[in-house]
């Protein structure tokens, strides 16, 4: 567990590992080679969850797993859900 941050959403789970790693935009963004600007948009939701490759960039900068980030396991469900539809049969009849 990374400080509680596996159930935030990722722009949450950003802010809060770079306040406990005390990095700013500009540094994050020259550690994962992404843009200051575009990192302040993800955290603050005006951007669209990136996709698992920059997620795991971003993890990378920030010294973390990329599966702390509940967005990546999502993708990765989805992922996974794609190529076997027969589980999605099973999970959508056990819904409530």
């Amino acid at each position: 567990m990374v400080n509680g941050v596996e159930a935030l959403p990722f722009g949450a789970a950003v802010a809060r590992l770079m306040t406990d790693r005390g990095l700013s935009y500009r540094a994050l963004a020259k550690r994962s080679e992404l843009s200051a600007g575009y990192l302040n948009h993800l955290v603050h939701g005006n951007r669209p969850v990136p996709a698992r490759d920059v997620i795991a960039r971003i993890a990378a900068a920030l010294d973390v797993p990329a599966d702390t980030f509940v967005d990546y396991r999502m993708r990765a469900v989805w992922d996974a859900l794609q190529q076997r539809p027969e589980l999605v049969e099973r999970l959508y009849r056990n819904l409530p």
